[in-house]
């Protein structure tokens, strides 16, 4: 390269990661090419000055958009270019292909030169393409280096039960964890963690549909990773670690907390695999009036009914009928719902297990608070802990013996713990604010009146009780419903333990002969008389 001559210049900056960014070298760069320019009497042109790539090195083949524009404005100014400046050679392409192409483009095609400030090449000589490959061929060479290394060190990561990527759904990264000296590590989201803990205990129920529930409460995230998150095992405390080279596939402990227990995490997978398909599924109601849809099985050939409008006599009106064959069974819905308001009302619990039950909730109630009571006090004594550690830097700082810079970073990560120990305290607390008690007093009402509660709640309440008690979908032959199984807590509310394990049969009352509701096989409702 001719330095002493006089050229018009174009000059192209460029960074190869974040890193480098957030130091400024686009700037570093700008000022070394405008002063060689000036001490060189070379007049710097184009659109914009200089063109500024922040794309990564890896992304030469896909983005290069500023090289590209380059590239399009010396086709458009032909003659009115001499130079392509850049810094280094490894600013301008660590992929020898590229290199290659780009030169031939300017100075084969259109006479335009290119080159760096540092270790310039000479095209006029003959062994210029040997020097083009090894510039950009050692830089492509350090950059596979450095990519095998980070590999290396993120299985080795890995190996351990460290995760190093992005926090799943339901957790965060936090850096610099000074118990375990790591520099970064997941703890679980306050807030996002129990919306998922609450998915894949809703899902995991088998009473709605994974895409209903979705619907309802992750709205915002994409079907994709939905399903991805229900299916991945780091939600129960293990990490997938993938083939490297010539270790195989495995799967690690991880050293974060899991948010699900294996068990609901299996039942999950069981409703995902479609193996627990006997009990409906809840959906949108779309007809209030035909909320036992997929509830209701034909009497003739087992299928489940459906529902529709029909226009007749001046009005409207909603039937259930069998979804293969109409002719099977076809039932205005108000007899149909009307029968089964009867038949639950036919419902009534045994009290001596009511009373059973409510205590051992309150048994579970109770414990639970004094186990977070237990659990809030010692978050508040490491919180404690951790403000004592910042007067101690506010100290060192004050003393000198450490800087203002030093002191800020340890203050901010010590205000950041502070702050999740804080969440996690008010979450632990809320156990009193929420009043469970009332709400379980409550529960227990709805179970010994369930018949008055079904009549007045929404249709999409009474989807979700119908899900909630029985198990398998009900027979129904326009007349009278049976049930196979209840749910397994509410049959031994609901009926005698004798009779559940079939030791005792219990003769039918004389009020029930003729009733329209009849007991399910096996289970029978008691009535009151």
């Amino acid at each position: 390269m001719n330095e002493k001559s006089f050229k018009r210049v174009i000059l192209y900056t460029r960074v190869s990661s974040d890193e480098q960014k957030e130091r400024l070298s686009i700037e570093a760069q700008e000022r070394s090419l405008r002063l060689y320019c000036e001490n060189n009497g070379y007049e710097i042109i184009g659109e914009e000055q200089p063109y500024k790539e922040d794309y990564s090195a890896k992304h030469y083949d896909m983005k290069r958009p500023e090289i590209k524009r380059i590239y399009e404005y010396c086709k458009k100014n032909r003659g009115k270019v001499d130079l392509v400046l850049f810094l280094r050679w490894d600013r301008y392409s660590r992929n020898v292909e590229f290199a290659f192409t780009y030169k031939r483009l300017f100075m084969d095609e259109m006479g335009i030169e290119i080159n760096a400030v540092e270790e310039p090449i000479d095209f006029s000589a003959t062994d210029w393409a040997m020097w083009l490959a090894l510039r950009c061929g050692l830089a492509h060479t350090e950059d596979n280096k450095i990519a095998r290394r980070t590999k290396e060190g993120i299985h080795e990561h890995l190996m351990r039960g460290e995760w190093c990527g992005i926090a799943p759904l339901g957790y965060k990264n936090v850096k610099a964890d000074e118990k375990t000296g790591t520099d970064h590590y997941l703890v679980i989201d306050p807030v996002k963690g129990p919306l998922v803990q609450q998915v894949f205990k809703e899902v995991a129920e088998g009473i709605e549909s994974a895409a209903s529930i979705k619907k309802r409460l992750m709205p915002k995230v994409s079907k994709s990773n939905f399903y991805k998150m229900l299916r991945n095992k780091f939600y129960v405390g293990r990490i997938k670690v993938a083939e490297f080279m010539n270790y195989p596939e495995t799967e690690v402990t991880g050293l974060h907390e899991p948010l699900i227990d294996y068990d609901t995490f299996l039942a999950v997978q069981t409703i995902l695999d479609g193996k627990n398909r006997k009990k409906p599924k809840l959906s949108k109601v779309n007809n209030p009036n035909l909320y036992l849809r997929k509830y209701l099985i034909c009497p003739v050939c087992g299928h489940r009914l459906t529902g529709g409008t029909s226009k007749g006599n001046g009005g409207h009106y909603d039937y259930y009928y069998c979804n293969k064959d109409h002719k099977h069974i076809k039932i205005r819905a108000d007899k149909a719902n009307s029968l089964f308001n009867q038949y639950i009302s036919s419902l009534k619990p045994n009290d001596a297990y009511v009373e059973l039950y409510h205590q051992m909730l309150d048994d579970a109630r109770s414990s639970l608070v004094k186990d977070n009571k237990k659990e809030a006090l010692k978050l508040k004594e490491e919180i404690q802990k951790i403000k004592e550690r910042k007067n101690k830097v506010n100290d060192m700082f004050f003393d000198g013996d450490l800087s203002k810079t030093d002191r800020d970073e340890q203050l901010e990560r010590y205000n950041i713990k502070i702050n999740e120990l804080e969440t996690q305290v008010r979450i632990l607390e809320q156990s009193e604010e929420l009043k469970i008690k009332d709400k379980l007093n409550y529960s227990i009402s709805i179970i010994e009146n369930i018949g008055d509660y079904f009549s007045t709640a929404s249709a999409l309440t009474k989807t979700r009780l119908l899900g909630s008690i029985f198990l398998e979908e009900l027979n129904f032959d326009g007349e009278n419903y049976q049930t196979n199984s209840y749910n397994s807590v509410l049959s031994y509310i609901y009926e005698n333990i004798n009779e559940l394990e079939g030791k005792k049969k219990v003769e039918s009352l004389d009020n029930t002969k003729n009733s329209t509701c009849v007991a399910p096989r096996g289970i029978e409702p008691r009535f009151k008389v």
